[in-house]
Parts: structure tokens; C-alpha cells; sequence
């Protein structure tokens, strides 16, 4: 019975966190719930390293990729086509900025933030459509 007891406590320890990690699922719609355009919903996620989020393509029209200037060092980017579901497990810790590609300058992004994270100063430099801005700044208020 000992024995039993210590082999599932040393399996349980060797499965760590991935045991409670967890799957968030994101919709790409023309029109939220709120009636904006094209938007990720919900358009922020806050998760945890080995948490995975996963794109459905809700409307046609749209992907989910990440933003090069708005990844954390040491992450890797993704990007999905067009009309595709993807999936994507995040393991480093940092602020995330996806976008739409097609909907881009129509403001069409999310942030996510893995761990106990803030934004870094220049997540917001660069090319940013005004539209797109916007809308990473009231995520931004998130964290």
C-alpha cells in the first residue's frame, strides 16, 4: 500500500503543472458580443506558463497570429492561415499580442498575458495601426 501511495506521489510530482494546465478558447468573429467589428473573444487572456489557447475560426475571413514586435524574448511566434482553427501552448512567461492579419488596421487584437506579468514599455512602439491601439491599451488595463 506503500508502495502504491509513493509511486502515484512521484508520477504526480513528474506531471507538475502540466496536470493543471489549461485550455482557453478564443472565437474570431465579425461581430462581438458587444457589437464590434472583428474581434478575438474574449481579447484578453490571462494564463500560465503550459496553458494553451486555442483560435476557432467562429466566421470566415480570419487568423490568429502573433504580433513580432510584441512577443516575449525567448517565445516562439505563430501564425495560422486564414480560416484555420490552430492551437498553441505558451510556455514563456510575458505579455502576448495577436492579431488578425487580414483585419489588422481594423482593430482586430488580443493580448495575452502569461504569469504574474506586465506590459513592457515598448509593447506598443512601432507600426500599430490607431485602431489597433486603441484596443491593446484598454487590454492592457487588464493587468
Amino acid at each position: 500500500m506503500i508502495r502504491i501511495l509513493a509511486t502515484g506521489l512521484a508520477l504526480a510530482s513528474l506531471m507538475g503543472s502540466a496536470a493543471f494546465a489549461e485550455t482557453f478558447e478564443v472565437r474570431m468573429l465579425n461581430k462581438g458580443a458587444e457589437g464590434d467589428r472583428m474581434v478575438f473573444e474574449p481579447d484578453f487572456i490571462q494564463a500560465q506558463a503550459g496553458d494553451t489557447i486555442r483560435f476557432v475560426a467562429t466566421d470566415k475571413g480570419h487568423n490568429a497570429e502573433i504580433n513580432k514586435n510584441m512577443l516575449p524574448e525567448g517565445a516562439e511566434a505563430f501564425k495560422g492561415k486564414v480560416n484555420e482553427e490552430i492551437e498553441v501552448t505558451l510556455d514563456t512567461e510575458g505579455v502576448y499580442g495577436v492579431i488578425c492579419k487580414p483585419h489588422f488596421a481594423m482593430g482586430m487584437v488580443m493580448t495575452i498575458a502569461v504569469g504574474d506579468v506586465a506590459a513592457p514599455d515598448d509593447f506598443l512602439e512601432g507600426r500599430v495601426p490607431r485602431k489597433a491601439k486603441e484596443r491593446f491599451e484598454e487590454q492592457l488595463n487588464n493587468l
